[in-house]
């Protein structure tokens, strides 16, 4: 699935699919993940099925998995050109009050 042009829900849902097919190649029953995550079974459905849940019990479920590594690609901050980079490098300096005030006068 291509998550560019998808809706928040469509991603949840996704999510939710995958997790449960991370569970059954593991040969994992949903009371086995739940009981490892430390959560209920109903949340673990429940995120299974519709995405659903919180990013408490979905951290959980990853690591019960030993997904949470590749979780670390997710929050990598990548620049995407030089101009990026450049940017990133860059302190970002808030204006003075005076001088925005001059701006506004102008």
């Amino acid at each position: 699935m291509q998550f560019d042009f998808s809706t928040s829900d469509e991603i949840a849902v996704e999510f939710g699919k995958r997790i449960r097919a991370h569970r059954l190649a593991q040969n994992l029953q949903q009371s086995e993940l739940a009981a490892r995550a430390g959560v209920s079974e109903r949340c673990l459905s429940n995120l299974e099925r519709s995405g659903r849940g919180t990013f408490d019990v979905f951290l959980r479920i990853v690591m019960a998995l030993g997904l949470i590594e590749t979780m670390s690609d997710l929050l990598e901050l990548r620049p995407k050109s030089i101009k990026a980079m450049e940017q990133a490098s860059v302190r970002r300096v808030r204006a003075s009050r005076s001088r925005r005030r001059s701006n506004e006068k102008n």
